[in-house]
């Protein structure tokens, strides 16, 4: 059969393959996800913004789509790369198969790919630069996309936050998903909670709201005083996409006053750990390929446990920068890279990888709860004896 899809790598690679989603042509940065399930919660995780997602595990597709497995409204990642066509959808959660679910959110995709191959040009090589184009005629302008894919401006000093995060601020009960009901309510908060979303996915949201959390999710852009004109009990800075340099740029000094001004709890994942990172004096730096998986075992310094983790970063906190009373806590097995740290005497931590995605399945749960009790105790602190 003639190719309907191609993949252009900027260095001139190409791979063909046949088409499936939306027709037309993206281009961002390449990487790979090892994860045997949840694509769909991948394909809309805001962290994905501005990259292509090659999926290692060859049969994707494979039980359909539904509603309740996206992390935000809409697909955010550009595309995806799959060694398999899927086939038919076979799960009784199943509402609309991947091929139709992807084509009706605008999102490109390519099977019968050698994702082995792929993968390891981007373990040997960094991330590349690519554009994919689906036509169903099969007609490519070769040239074009390998000068598309050369052209795209890459990840560094583009702040995606802006773009994935909320126009306005909203209020988040929706518990964990639990059978048989679903997504449960919570109506018996603890706490209050500032989200700031840079990104956040829904299960966070929802991990909070488990932990007894009453969460109001502000946009990226809020300040501090929009964070304290709710009286919260603690702030969670969120997940999300891009250089955290750039976001930092008017992420941190917000941060810099919660932590000078209050002795709030502040707890962080992803993104918004690199931020705090950031605002505590360390640096960021660009990954060659990232960690992207459902299989990444990381250690608790202060444990010594070894915890398996779900991540998607781009980006790393140097540890090799962290000021004295800052407190690296997680490292990752794989690279030693940096995957948590915490303010030493304060109630301030965060972490890479993110707890919410269950992947041990509930090895890293305990970071909510630890969350929850950091405002428990500062409330009975100060409640009369």
């Amino acid at each position: 059969m003639r190719p309907t899809a191609c993949l252009a790598l900027a260095d001139g690679s190409l791979f063909y393959g046949m088409g499936f989603g939306a027709t037309g042509q993206t281009v961002a940065e390449l990487c790979f996800n090892t994860a045997m399930t949840g694509y769909q919660e991948i394909m809309t995780d805001p962290s994905y913004a501005g990259q292509i997602v090659t999926f290692t595990f060859p049969h994707i597709g494979n039980t359909g789509t539904n509603p309740q497995d996206d992390e935000t409204a809409d697909p955010v990642a550009a595309g995806m790369v799959v060694k398999w066509m899927p086939t038919d959808p076979s799960n009784w959660r199943n509402v609309q198969p991947i091929s139709e679910w992807l084509a009706a959110r605008g999102r490109i995709a390519i099977g019968g790919i050698d994702t082995r191959r792929l993968t390891r040009a981007i373990r040997q090589q960094g991330a590349p630069h690519v554009a994919l184009a689906h036509d169903p005629d099969g007609n490519f302008d070769i040239e074009a996309l390998i000068n598309a894919a050369r052209e795209f401006a890459g990840l560094e000093g583009m702040d995606l936050a802006r773009e994935v995060t909320c126009a306005q601020s909203y209020r988040w009960d929706e518990m964990r998903w639990a059978w048989p009901d679903g997504y449960p309510q919570q109506t018996d908060p603890k706490h209050k909670v500032v989200a700031i979303d840079y990104g956040a996915k829904r299960n966070i949201l929802r991990c909070l709201a488990s932990a007894g959390c009453d969460v109001t999710v502000l946009p990226a852009t809020a300040t501090y005083e929009d964070i304290m004109a709710h009286s919260p009990d603690g702030v969670f800075l969120s997940n999300g996409p891009g250089d955290p340099a750039a976001t930092g740029e008017y992420a941190v000094p917000m941060i810099r006053d919660v932590l000078d001004k209050t002795d709030l709890p502040v707890f962080g994942i992803c993104l918004g750990h690199q931020m705090l990172a950031l605002t505590l004096g360390a640096k960021t730096i660009k990954m060659s390929h990232g960690h992207h998986g459902a299989n990444h075992p990381v250690k608790d310094n202060d444990t010594g446990k070894v915890e398996i983790t779900s991540m998607n970063h781009g980006f790393a906190v140097d540890a090799q920068t962290l000021p004295k009373g800052v407190v690296e806590t997680h490292v990752s097995l794989f690279d030693g890279s940096n995957c948590g740290i915490r303010m030493e005497g304060r109630p301030v931590w965060s972490v890479q990888h993110h707890p919410e995605a269950s992947p041990g399945p509930q090895d890293s749960y305990y970071l909510f709860e630890r969350f929850a009790a950091a405002m428990q105790d500062k409330k009975s602190a100060v409640e009369p004896a």
